[in-house]
């Protein structure tokens, strides 16, 4: 990316990055042509590569762009600093939502990027992904309370279930072809309280569990999801 874009005034450049999300976000990456994101920007094809040298690289830098701003919002609203699962998902789902309200076009690049299949873009797109934001679900990881699930619970294949659905619920709004966003929010409301229906203690108070036998569960789970997660 030439150095150039940066000089530009903030309204020019997100004017850019805003075609780019959009022409991206309603075309697969090898159909979006370089020609008609510079058109909604309303800047010349050239000139739109003497700032960015292709199209990958444009691509990149909105994906990571995207990525950055998620992890803003996430942390705005305390995700990563909670104790209970639930609370944190909750308060993700939120952020998440308030971000593709406010940037629509971003919000569904986001989701489409991620299923992204063509070979140029698939492999950065998930080393990226894994760099922004495994790092940080381990680290959110540590502060939950084993104590607050059911006894026995298998953890990492608690965590590994709720990947897959969130995963699978995604990619079927993907093939749809449009984000409901308020859809996508009562959704996700109604799966993490079937969720908490199932893996939360019944119990409203589990203190005397918080015991070293619950931090060792936690301590493996932990190590199991992570070796799990490099695979």
């Amino acid at each position: 990316m030439n150095e150039k874009f940066f000089s530009l005034p903030v309204q020019k450049q997100q004017a850019i990055l805003n075609a780019g999300y959009r022409v991206f976000s309603q075309n697969s990456y090898k159909n979006s042509p370089m020609r008609e994101i510079a058109e909604t920007a309303g800047i010349s094809k050239s000139l739109l590569f003497h700032y960015f040298h292709n199209k990958k690289d444009l691509y990149l830098f909105l994906w990571d762009k995207c990525a950055e701003t998620t992890i803003e919002f996430l942390t705005k609203y305390d995700c990563y600093g909670q104790k209970d699962l639930f609370e944190s998902m909750e308060r993700g789902m939120k952020a998440k939502m308030e971000l593709i309200r406010l940037y629509p076009d971003m919000g569904n690049f986001t989701i489409k990027a991620f299923y992204e299949k063509d070979e140029e873009i698939c492999a950065a797109v998930q080393e990226s992904y894994h760099k922004y934001f495994n790092l940080k679900a381990d680290q959110a990881r540590l502060n939950l309370d084993p104590g607050q699930f059911i006894p026995g619970l298998d953890i990492p294949m608690m965590y590994r279930e709720m990947y897959w659905a969130s995963e699978g619920y995604l990619w079927e709004m993907v093939q749809r072809g449009h984000i409901d966003v308020a859809q996508m929010e009562k959704d996700f409301t109604e799966l993490i309280t079937f969720w908490k229906r199932i893996y939360l203690r019944k119990e409203e108070k589990h203190g005397s569990n918080k015991n070293h036998q619950s931090d060792k569960v936690l301590r493996e789970s932990q190590r199991d999801y992570g070796a799990e997660s490099d695979h």
